[in-house]
């Protein structure tokens, strides 16, 4: 479902931040060598993360779904001096591109990789983030979320990619379809959560923003 029509798209990206040098490499080897790459955050998106994580200027970020690195390193931008990202994935397979462009952008002491269970892996973290961004298995999304909010800050934010899931979640949901009806009970929690002030942004396939009072 397109949300704005391919030259109102194009329009856009061409008068946004050009793409990084590297981020354009990583984008591109990307499409060629790995499946599904419609999952990276990719030019507009990764700008509007950079854009956040400037505005916001996080000592620790955490991101569930580490994909090929691209979104790790568009937080890496607007990093506190001394900061830290853990980026959580399953995928071992992405491992090696990861570490390869982390270390072609000098990220090594910033972004930390840790590959596994990110419902293992959450409730170990003892730090306390200024953002957390989930982008990964959707069915769990509910889950991550209640698992990272204590570790939040008050005034931190939660940024929730593919929360529109190609327009999924305006249709009659199939009880089957457990990632579209997890995304709907997910969109309809934080309106209603009293907890936070949200904003649902129509960027790519929905990008909610939180905002923890």
């Amino acid at each position: 479902m397109e949300f704005i029509s391919q030259e109102l798209d194009d329009y856009v990206c061409a008068h946004s931040e050009n793409e990084p040098e590297l981020l354009y490499e990583l984008n591109r080897q990307t499409h060629i060598n790995v499946m599904q790459p419609r999952m990276l955050s990719g030019h507009f998106q990764g700008r509007v993360l950079s854009m956040l994580s400037h505005m916001i200027q996080p000592e620790n970020v955490l991101e569930i779904g580490t994909y090929t690195g691209y979104s790790a390193l568009c937080f890496a931008e607007g990093l506190k001096k001394g900061g830290k990202i853990i980026t959580i994935d399953r995928n071992e397979e992405l491992e090696d591109i990861v570490n390869e462009y982390i270390a072609k952008s000098r990220c090594e002491n910033k972004i930390e990789c840790r590959i596994g269970d990110a419902m293992e892996l959450i409730p170990q973290l003892t730090e306390e983030f200024d953002i957390v961004f989930i982008d990964a298995d959707k069915s769990n999304y509910i889950n991550y979320y209640n698992l990272v909010f204590d570790k939040v800050k008050k005034g931190g934010y939660i940024i929730i990619d593919n929360v529109l899931w190609s327009g999924k979640v305006l249709k009659e949901v199939d009880e089957k379809d457990i990632d579209t009806k997890v995304l709907v009970e997910l969109n309809e929690m934080i309106h209603n959560d009293n907890r936070v002030q949200e904003v649902l942004l129509p960027i790519r396939d929905g990008l909610m923003i939180v905002r923890k009072k």
